[in-house]
């Protein structure tokens, strides 16, 4: 992965993205134990407006000898599943995204609070397990996180799942 997270660093540096944060179950991993995930959700914000966000990336991927797959598209052998930022919370979580390092190379991730914020608001189930073990295993600046979730109306959904979590 770590190729990969260079070419992504590429994209950046060139120009192809104005900005990405890694998102989703490989970003978790940076903050809780390891969860099965089988691609890298590099969350971006487009360098263009318009209907086809997408189209400098795949022009470059193509360049490179990268191909499609399904949503994704195979960077170094990794899957990669680029999602423009797609409203003002995943903007957010992009433009404060902390810079950790994956062996010798530094990549932005989603903060830890985003994380929780994007997944509550995205509501699957496996989000839900993953807020759930955000909060018990990651360190979680909760002011901050209590912060953006009034900010982008989600308190009420951590207190309802909370809720349930004491019921059990």
């Amino acid at each position: 992965m770590d190729k990969t997270l260079r070419v992504i660093e590429e994209m950046a540096r060139l120009g192809i993205i104005k900005a990405y944060a890694i998102g989703g179950g490989i970003a978790a991993t940076y903050y809780i134990e390891p969860v099965l995930t089988y691609d890298l959700d590099v969350f971006f914000a487009p360098v263009r407006e318009g209907v086809d966000v997408l189209a400098p990336i795949y022009e470059y991927s193509k360049e490179r000898g990268y191909v499609s797959e399904a949503e994704a598209i195979l960077i170094e052998g990794f899957p990669v599943q680029f999602i423009p930022a797609y409203n003002e919370l995943v903007r957010e979580a992009v433009a404060d995204a902390a810079i950790l390092q994956y062996r010798d190379v530094k990549a932005k991730v989603v903060k830890a609070e985003y994380l929780v914020a994007i997944a509550l608001q995205t509501g699957r189930a496996k989000d839900r397990e993953r807020v759930v073990r955000l909060l018990e295993e990651a360190r979680l600046d909760r002011a901050f996180l209590e912060g953006i979730l009034e900010k982008h109306g989600l308190a009420g959904k951590l207190k309802k799942l909370e809720s349930l979590l004491h019921e059990e």
